[in-house]
């Protein structure tokens, strides 16, 4: 999960990627990274249709025609077919309870370049069933996440000056649980040497954290990419929600871009809010043979793929599972229709008919994450 960004709270598995944002109300609201729970047994389908080893005690499903599929006909998805091929080379690895083996193994014959195929595909080899929440209601909110970019140094300069620490070596054979709280944690020492990259602006280095991982453009032109390597075991609190409580911005302007707008117009007051969260994260250097257009690491243990990988409650669907999401783009009408896969999780990611959607790498990917509140529906896909 990436850290995903959700503000009001959310940590993905390995990204622990994981999620932005997801609208920073409900991302800096939520906070992404921490292993999942597996769904469980057998779902059932009100169509009669053989069931799946799948079920949920958060969700039900009902088979539908893939005519009900809203874009389906439409979605471009060669785009998507990267994504389920690193869900196949997890899934591959699995034991489970549902047949992914034989659907991955088909997928070797299809052209990667040929979205007539890959529908076929999935059409003669998978069921199609809508998803609804335990209360019966078929839509849920859809939130988006990103993985940070930023400007930075592997030593303190006088520009960088803001640290994103490793894991503490003194607490690798013992620490406390869970340990100091975001204030005293910074003030006690047991910090220092455990620096592994500087940044400008701490505000987007707490972002980061909440993101869970985040690349480091260095001044040599190399890109450092920092994955979550743990936390300090203190709960989530939103500093969005920190600023809403005081009336220190609206319920608008809590997003990822409007507590950075309050942090320019209240520089002194930037710890004060900082420290309302307790939970502080750390990074670790991934290797730097992982190509820098790869998304990180999501629960599924596969790099992200931008639009078309989503995090997921592992108590409504499985892991790598193919989804179709329908929803609409964030302060927009316009619609968004795709086939995604679920291939991370997190913490703040609660309910049958919910997803946090991955938007990649950037500020461009920063922006509409952090801006994404959305309703939609969501469709699993499942092996015949």
């Amino acid at each position: 999960m990436i850290y995903k960004f959700q503000f009001l709270q959310r940590i993905s598995t390995q990204t622990i990627l994981a999620s932005v944002f997801a609208i920073l109300l409900a991302s800096l609201i939520v906070g992404c990274s921490t292993p999942p729970t597996r769904g469980t047994g057998s779902r059932s389908s009100s169509s009669g249709a053989a069931p799946t080893s799948f079920s949920s005690p958060i969700a039900s499903f009902s088979a539908v025609s893939w005519q009900a599929l809203p874009g389906w006909q439409d979605d471009d998805l060669s785009q998507a077919w990267p994504a389920w091929l690193k869900s196949c080379d997890a899934l591959r690895k699995r034991n489970s309870e549902i047949n992914w083996r034989n659907v991955c193994t088909q997928a070797n014959a299809v052209s990667s370049r040929d979205t007539q195929a890959i529908r076929r595909y999935f059409e003669s080899n998978f069921q199609a069933y809508e998803i609804r929440n335990s209360a019966g209601s078929e839509s849920g909110l859809i939130t988006g996440y990103y993985e940070p970019v930023m400007n930075g140094s592997q030593t303190r300069t006088s520009t960088y000056n803001v640290p994103l620490y490793g894991y503490p070596n003194a607490w690798r054979k013992s620490k406390s649980n869970p340990g100091p709280a975001r204030a005293e944690l910074i003030s006690s020492g047991v910090l220092q040497g455990s620096e592994i990259a500087w940044v400008q602006d701490p505000v987007a280095a707490a972002f980061m954290q909440i993101q869970g991982s985040g690349k480091i453009r260095l001044q040599d032109g190399r890109v450092l990419r920092l994955g979550f390597a743990g936390t300090n075991d203190q709960p989530f609190k939103s500093f969005a929600q920190w600023l809403l409580d005081r009336k220190e911005i609206t319920r608008g302007e809590a997003s990822m871009q409007g507590i950075s707008q309050w942090a320019k117009r209240n520089p002194e007051r930037i710890n004060e809010m900082l420290n309302a969260n307790p939970r502080f994260v750390f990074f670790k250097e991934l290797p730097g043979n992982v190509a820098a257009d790869l998304g990180p690491n999501g629960a599924l243990g596969v790099p992200l793929t931008a639009e078309r990988s989503i995090a997921i409650d592992l108590q409504a669907m499985p892991l790598g599972a193919p989804v179709f999401l329908a929803a609409t783009k964030p302060m927009s009408s316009e619609s968004l229709q795709k086939l995604v896969m679920a291939q991370d999780t997190g913490k703040a990611i609660v309910g049958g008919v919910r997803a946090d959607y991955y938007w990649g790498s950037g500020d461009a990917a920063g922006e509409m994450a952090g801006r994404m509140k959305q309703n939609g529906k969501l469709w699993l896909l499942l092996p015949r």
